[in-house]
């Protein structure tokens, strides 16, 4: 991935459609573009809520897209995002940039650029990460896949909405840094669940277990702790991570092993301990750690 930077002219309008729960925060803080603000949505509360601040209100996808040279789109589904698309092609003036701020499915965004480029219309697919309050603070991470000239034309508006505006490669990139991105969180809260399934075995207090998660994640880092390297390939010896990831899977396979002990004698079903006890190793770039993680012996948490 590449971070590069790219700046609209200031007189060029910015549209937005789609004022759900973080598509209007982050419309709001489309407010402060030179150029004015134009938003749409077919719900009359959050458009009024806009213009009250500033934006003028379009009376349909089409009538904002005439006017705007940065188009931005956050709705829920792939359909309504063609849908959108479909009024915007007829109305958009030529070097429009069409983003895309949905999580839309992987193989769309290359044909929404496909379709983009027959109208002579630039398009990016930038979907977020950070939810309400980070759309509300202008703090989210934005991963935008594209051209390089169509980063540059959307770069200046994606900055007044997020503080990680990273071009993450050609179109579809951005929905697949987004959909990796998610894997993790959501696989995490399943997991989540499972540790607190054996906590409560335990007789945990799962309240205060939770404030520890969230005190020890701020200091370490949680899972983006380990995601430095900018390869997947098996570490070689003379890798200076592999030091560092021979300990943690050292602490990792034993602090996995005690729990499914513990998950055995309180009768907690706990297949992500398991799965992850075999695939620590091979997850830390560790080539040869072999089923079952490291044998390493004397490692202290």
């Amino acid at each position: 991935m590449t971070e590069t930077s790219g700046v609209e002219p200031a007189d060029t309008r910015v549209g937005f459609v789609g004022l759900g729960n973080i598509g209007r925060p982050m419309a709001q803080r489309l407010l402060a573009w030179p150029g004015g603000l134009v938003v749409f949505d077919l719900a009359p509360e959050p458009v009024a809520e806009l213009e009250k601040a500033g934006a003028r209100a379009a009376t349909s996808v089409a009538d904002l897209a005439s006017e705007c040279g940065v188009v931005c789109v956050m709705v829920n589904t792939d359909d309504q995002v063609r849908d959108v698309m479909g009024e915007v092609l007829g109305a958009a003036g030529a070097g429009t940039v069409v983003v895309v701020h949905s999580t839309i499915s992987p193989d769309l965004p290359p044909r929404l650029e496909d379709l983009a480029g027959r109208h002579d219309l630039l398009f990016v697919d930038a979907p977020v990460s950070g939810g309400a309050m980070g759309a509300a603070d202008g703090t989210l991470a934005i991963m935008v896949g594209g051209t390089d000239a169509a980063f540059a034309a959307a770069r200046g508006a994606l900055g007044l909405m997020g503080t990680e505006v990273v071009h993450c490669g050609p179109a579809g990139n951005g929905t697949a840094a987004k959909l990796a991105r998610n894997l993790l969180h959501f696989v995490a809260f399943t997991a989540t669940g499972e540790a607190l399934r054996l906590a409560e075995a335990a007789g945990i207090d799962l309240v205060a277990l939770g404030r520890i998660v969230r005190h020890t994640d701020s200091i370490t880092g949680g899972p983006g702790a380990i995601m430095h390297r900018d390869t997947t390939a098996p570490l070689g010896p003379g890798d200076g991570w592999t030091s560092i990831f021979e300990h943690v899977l050292a602490i990792g396979s034993k602090d996995l092993a005690h729990a499914i002990v513990l998950a055995d004698r309180l009768g907690v079903d706990v297949p992500m301990a398991q799965y992850a006890a075999e695939h620590l190793g091979e997850a830390l770039g560790l080539a040869g750690a072999g089923a079952g993680g490291s044998t390493i012996e004397g490692a202290t948490a």
